[in-house]
């Protein structure tokens, strides 16, 4: 994921993103280009996003892929998950409409040079919006996927590795059979 740094206000990042042909996320003041995405990577997204759409069809609730940023309140940053859904009203940062402000599930397919980030200064930023409700990670050199659900003021934990699991997405009253998921990756032995 990372390939240049750059130091920007906020104001500057957008400007910058908006006229770029390249994806940057920007976290307290630096930017990192995004990388292109393996195989595997886009067949995940591909299966979720499918999933989620055709069970949300006719509903109060929009999934956004990976072109729609979304920034979180407390930490000056804007970034680029894979997959988030809003349940209701979006709302914006802007008249622009490119910065979602209240995604109500986020989704980030891992890769070995983003988990760490992912799992760590993403969800750190994320967990501060009150809209968010569920964060799910999902493995793409392994079958494993980590369903974090909001408990409170907690973050309930439930990690899948079987083919044979479909995860409750309560809040959104969804459900992701790893089996669909992971239909077309082949894992190395």
């Amino acid at each position: 994921m990372v390939t240049a740094r750059q130091r920007m206000t906020p104001a500057e990042y957008l400007a910058f993103e908006r006229s770029s042909p390249t994806r940057h996320e920007y976290y307290s003041g630096e930017i990192w280009a995004m990388a292109g995405a393996s195989l595997e990577h886009d067949a995940i997204f591909g299966a979720i996003f499918y999933a989620l759409y055709g069970q949300l069809r006719g509903r109060p609730c929009q999934v956004f892929f990976g072109d729609m940023k979304v920034r979180p309140p407390v930490v000056e940053t804007f970034m680029y998950p894979n997959i988030s859904v809003v349940c209701g009203t979006p709302e914006f940062a802007d008249d622009e409409r490119d910065v979602l402000l209240n995604p109500t599930v986020i989704v980030e397919v891992l890769s070995p040079s983003t988990q760490d980030y992912d799992r760590n200064e993403k969800f750190d930023a994320y967990e501060t919006m009150e809209s968010l409700q569920e964060y799910i990670l999902v493995a793409q050199d392994r079958l494993r996927v980590e369903h974090y659900l909001r408990h409170g003021k907690k973050w309930l934990l439930t990690v899948a590795h079987s083919r044979d699991v479909t995860l409750e997405l309560p809040t959104i009253n969804c459900t992701l059979a790893l089996a669909d998921v992971y239909e077309k990756v082949r894992f190395e032995e």
